[in-house]
């Protein structure tokens, strides 16, 4: 054991050494962030760590842990149950668009956006007030920190959970 461990701590130089550089996913970013950790802990549960490491293109709307807290008691708990999987993976898939959107790529006023939950909609207002997205719920979230860049896409803090729902008004 001592030996694989010293080879490959040996190994581990010589890569550094080398240059070579980790990827900075999407995914590795939010899991070095702690801000993070809910979201982290439901794509693992969801089984969509993998999906969000590829080469993307990704925007995620990521919401902060105290987004997840503001949620009605006990929602991620049962969210994160596995007989709850494929609603977790539907709420998680409404926070991701398969295009790397920065934030001076969405335009002026209230525009609809497709997510990867393909049979929902976002409305997303861009003005001088900031970035505001409604969801299925008729509530809005904020981004509160944009233009996260990751190797596969970008990521836009936001102070909301996502919910599907009925389809947001937009004008």
């Amino acid at each position: 054991m001592k030996t694989t461990f010293k080879t490959s701590l040996a190994a581990l130089a010589l890569v550094a050494s080398a240059g070579v550089t980790q990827a900075n996913t999407i995914v590795d970013i939010a899991a070095g962030d702690e801000r993070f950790s809910t979201l982290v802990a439901a794509v693992g549960a969801a089984g969509l760590a993998d999906a969000l490491t590829g080469p993307g293109p990704f925007t995620v709307y990521a919401p902060t842990n105290q987004a997840f807290a503001a949620l009605p008691e006990g929602t991620v708990e049962t969210l994160l149950k596995p007989e709850n999987k494929d609603q977790l993976t539907n709420v998680l898939l409404y926070h991701v668009d398969d295009r790397k959107l920065s934030a001076d790529m969405i335009p002026a006023g209230s525009n609809y956006f497709k997510p990867l939950l393909t049979s929902e909609r976002l409305c997303i207002t861009a003005g001088g007030e900031g970035v505001k997205i409604a969801d299925g719920s008729g509530q809005f979230a904020n981004v509160v920190i944009a233009d996260i860049q990751a190797d596969n896409g970008v990521i836009h803090v936001i102070d909301k959970v996502l919910l599907p729902g009925k389809r947001p008004a937009c004008h």
